[in-house]
């Protein structure tokens, strides 16, 4: 698995868009949107990173696109009239396993934790200068909102976390995040 790709990065950007406006914050924190926002995203990067796990992976999908929201549009009831209107180009760049995968390990904080676990055993190790290859990110360290969120990430999130809530958008593709991961 790569890690971060900026081949990935519109599906991630509208993954995560996607996911933010059928779950928005909650929270009266005047950062609770800002919040809500960055576990989303920490979600769907590391479902991005899992789906596609190499360069070329993510080259592919970059080329051939990631199929969009139409199938999880439906699910949550709010099918837009013209997916190719001014404005909502953006849904063509979701990817429905990603979402899938991203609403699973919000839902779940220990599964959230083995798949940061199963990105960070095989990120990419960059040699330090006279020293020892070491890991180029700390990431379970860097997506502690995704696994081990604060009461603040909580309240700002209530929506977006709850199992209940996710389970028509989780229950697509669990079973192949569940397979893949150790």
């Amino acid at each position: 698995m790569a890690g971060p790709s900026t081949a990935l990065s519109p599906v991630i950007a509208a993954s995560t868009h996607w996911l933010v406006r059928a779950y928005p914050s909650t929270g009266t924190d005047p950062a609770a949107a800002t919040l809500n926002e960055l576990q989303a995203r920490q979600a769907i990067s590391v479902a991005a990173w899992l789906r596609y796990p190499t360069p070329v992976d993510a080259e592919l999908v970059a080329m051939a696109g990631p199929g969009g929201s139409a199938q999880l549009d439906w699910r949550m009831g709010s099918e837009p009239d013209d997916d190719l209107a001014d404005g909502e180009g953006w849904r063509t760049w979701v990817d429905e396993v990603v979402v899938s995968w991203a609403a699973c390990l919000l839902a779940d904080p220990l599964l959230a934790a083995r798949a940061v676990d199963a990105v960070a055993a095989v990120a990419p190790v960059k040699p330090a200068q006279g020293t020892r290859p070491r890991r180029v990110t700390d990431l379970p360290g860097e997506f502690r909102r995704l696994t081990t969120p604060e009461p603040r990430d909580s309240a700002a999130a209530v929506l977006l976390r709850h199992p209940d809530l996710l389970e028509p958008v989780a229950g697509l593709h669990r079973d192949d995040l569940l397979y893949l991961l150790p």
